[in-house]
């Protein structure tokens, strides 16, 4: 498995060795010791997974603390934009964007670490989005970022027309409007 580095304190893709043949393909998805040396000692207690339709996106969602989570998110079917925001005051990423493509072709994975607000936008006719969390989903220590912020100047490499998005997801606030309280993690 191959370790890129983001630019983004924490933030890491990664590229398994995939093995194909007449009869398929095989690849490791995970391994907490290559992990463990290459991204972060971190262990996970959840794993969820979505599917959706062309033009859904999800997002920008996070977790505060003590219920903020890292994350290792992949397509199992189909291809995602991923994008995450940094929201970690202490870093000179504060505030900017990453973003990404997912696929069932390329199998590469992101890791994400608590800090980070995420979302993703299905490009394919539908996609089965997998990730792995380091804490367990808590409704009240949820939040998010609108995913149209202006000040965050996301692509999401289609038109307002196409999305599909969720009432709850329409109604997430600026970046500028987070509170102190809503940026501990």
């Amino acid at each position: 498995m191959e370790v890129f580095e983001t630019g983004f304190e924490g933030l890491f893709e990664l590229k398994p060795t995939v093995f194909e043949d007449s009869r398929g393909y095989f690849y490791e998805s995970y391994n907490q010791q290559v992990f463990d040396e290459k991204c972060s000692a971190t262990r996970f207690v959840q794993d969820n997974q979505s599917k959706s339709g062309k033009g859904v996106l999800r997002g920008l969602h996070f977790q505060i603390y003590p219920y903020a989570q890292a994350k290792l998110v992949r397509v199992l079917s189909g291809e995602v934009l991923d994008v995450v925001v940094d929201l970690r005051k202490d870093q000179k990423t504060y505030g900017k964007s990453y973003k990404t493509k997912l696929s069932q072709e390329n199998k590469r994975q992101l890791f994400i670490p608590r800090g980070f607000a995420h979302g993703f936008l299905v490009l394919s006719e539908s996609a089965e989005f997998f990730y792995k969390c380091d804490n367990f989903y808590s409704k009240s220590h949820e939040r998010g970022i609108i995913y149209n912020d202006k000040a965050l100047e996301i692509d999401w490499l289609m038109s307002e027309e196409e999305l599909l998005i969720s009432p709850k997801d329409l109604e997430l606030p600026a970046f500028k409007d987070l509170s102190p309280e809503n940026l501990k993690f």
